[in-house]
């Protein structure tokens, strides 16, 4: 992804000259389908040898203990009462838990790998998440929806703010999970190449949005419900009191607008520049080379205008399914909307339609799709360009349970946190210790939840010892975990977005997106530490009612 040949060619800096550098050693490394199966190698080696050894580590545990109660009877027995049991409380007992490595090579560890291998892969919810987010899209881009979108967004949107509203649509993306990495990432390549700007730009704006910033957005994300639920968990093994979905909003909200300007900035400034002029001979699909998949502007129109009233549709029955008193969407037994609820769940499905309906909708208009069959052959189309990545997501799947499997990833966080609770440091520094721990782990453990499960027991009661409130250190752990995301190949989506790089330069490979997304990572981690860093210092409220210290 090196700057093409130009009538006067760009002087290159010696920043330019590094990321050359990381784009050709990167490129050299083996396909991530081999690169996981050397990984899953040396975890399975690395396991044996640490097991055989006898390598472990201990830690301190709060252990929830029933405690029965002696009611006051001036007081309100009814309390005391859980489930007509008896009277109970709960107290903490502080107790030792050693952690040892599982060892893949030893008889329990072979009947894993040979009899966990489908099970693996089933339970690995990144390959429905990719099918169903491209079923939608698919119909919508094979039907030339998305290509109508781009053409009317690149209208109305001033030519210099298009990377900033595609950094900025690409950080609200996180609403609907993992959908923005498959949807609005080549949707930004293709608005960048509609003005005439290099795709690839356009292509790291979505990516930079939807990955760099992935923790901050305007609202809380079903995401950030599950992470709360295993925070508050964490938070009861420290005896503290639980905290809600909105502890740290406001630093979330500040840090989605204050994130989406640094992107931006480093795309304009910094990126665009050294990828120079777009050449379309270096496209690796000549369909994505060139902006002309265009139709007769009154059968456009007529399209958008079937595909808007195609949207409201399904809008008006989400609507109908989430808004009334017991709807099914709503949370049976509260009635809530926002959480760990029937709608929250449902939102890349929701998403999926609000694509697929309004792109047959579109393509029956314009005649691009005369029966169901030509739908439905556009989804095969879509599926059948997935293939490398189903067998690339299948050794991923692979990798994750292996790696969990002989309790490495809790070994790891174990030892660092003990590094951090010893070291006796002030709560700015340990926070920013923490930040750079999670930084360093994400690079081999991507993936919010996972990481955050493993995480949070060992972490969040540490801190809360040591006078930092359980929403501070969640802060900290949304700086330290997204910017990483666009560096990684272990990343599960990496492999997709190299595709993606590929239909504009065919030479693309992970070193070049790599050597892309390096300035971008580095920065917003940079410009978020110090937003964080300033945040704590002027005691600005995390949230409303949760103070940024104690």
């Amino acid at each position: 992804m090196t700057a093409q040949p130009a009538t006067e060619p760009r002087k290159r800096s010696p920043v330019d000259r590094l990321l050359d550098t990381v784009e050709r050693v990167g490129n050299k490394v083996p396909h991530p389908v081999l690169m996981f199966l050397y990984l899953m190698i040396g975890v399975i080696l690395l396991s044996a040898i640490m097991a055989f050894f006898g390598v472990s580590v201990t830690e301190q545990i709060a252990v929830p203990v029933p405690m029965e109660l002696t009611p006051n009877f001036y007081e309100d027995v009814s309390e005391y009462t859980l489930s007509g049991v008896g009277n109970y409380d709960v107290e903490f007992v502080i107790m030792e838990q050693t952690i040892t490595i599982n060892s893949l090579l030893n008889i329990e560890g072979i009947r894993f790998l040979f009899t966990s291998f489908v099970p693996n892969f089933q339970a690995f919810g990144a390959l429905a998440v990719t099918l169903i987010a491209m079923m939608g899209a698919g119909a919508a881009e094979v039907a030339g929806l998305l290509a109508a979108l781009i053409r009317k967004l690149v209208q109305v949107a001033p030519r210099a703010l298009i990377a900033y509203l595609i950094v900025f649509i690409g950080v609200l993306a996180s609403v609907a999970s993992d959908a923005g990495y498959l949807i609005l990432i080549p949707l930004g390549a293709a608005a960048f190449l509609a003005v005439g700007r290099h795709p690839i730009a356009g292509l790291a704006a979505g990516f930079g949005g939807v990955a760099a910033v992935f923790m901050a957005n305007l609202i809380p994300t079903p995401t950030d419900a599950m992470l709360f639920e295993i925070t508050n968990e964490a938070i009861a093994l420290a005896g503290g009191a639980p905290i809600s979905i909105t502890a740290d909003y406001f630093f979330q909200a500040a840090s989605a607008i204050v994130m989406t300007l640094v992107v931006g900035f480093v795309i304009v400034r910094i990126v665009e520049p050294r990828l120079g002029k777009y050449d379309p001979a270096e496209a690796g699909d000549p369909e994505q080379a060139t902006a002309t998949d265009e139709v007769a502007p009154e059968l456009e129109a007529r399209g958008l205008k079937r595909a808007g009233l195609a949207l409201l549709g399904v809008l008006a029955v989400v609507l109908l399914a989430t808004l009334p008193p017991g709807a099914p969407l709503r949370d049976p037994e509260t009635g809530d909307i926002i959480g760990q609820t029937p709608f929250m769940s449902s939102l890349l499905f929701i998403v999926m339609l609000c694509f697929f309906v309004p792109g047959v909708a579109y393509g029956t208009a314009v005649g691009k799709y005369k029966s169901a069959n030509d739908v439905i052959a556009a989804v095969i189309k879509t599926f059948a360009g997935l293939g490398g990545l189903i067998f690339t997501l299948l050794m991923i799947s692979q990798f994750i349970a292996y790696f969990n499997y002989s309790n490495l990833p809790s070994y790891i966080a174990t030892v660092l946190a003990e590094w951090l609770g010893q070291a006796g440091i002030p709560a700015i520094p340990l926070l920013v210790g923490f930040i750079f721990v999670i930084v360093v782990l994400d690079f081999i453990m991507p993936g919010s939840l996972a990481k955050w499960a493993i995480f949070a027991p060992i972490f969040v009661p540490l801190f809360i010892r040591l006078g930092v409130p359980a929403q501070t250190v969640f802060a900290a752990y949304r700086v330290g975990d997204s910017p990483m995301n666009t560096l990684t190949p272990l990343m599960v989506y990496f492999p997709v977005i190299v595709i993606f790089a590929q239909r504009y330069q065919k030479n693309a490979g992970v070193g070049s997106l790599v050597a892309l997304m390096l300035p971008i990572a580095m920065i917003v981690l940079i410009a978020w530490l110090i937003f964080f860093i300033l945040w704590f210092v002027l005691g600005i409220p995390l949230g409303p009612g949760y103070p940024v210290s104690i």
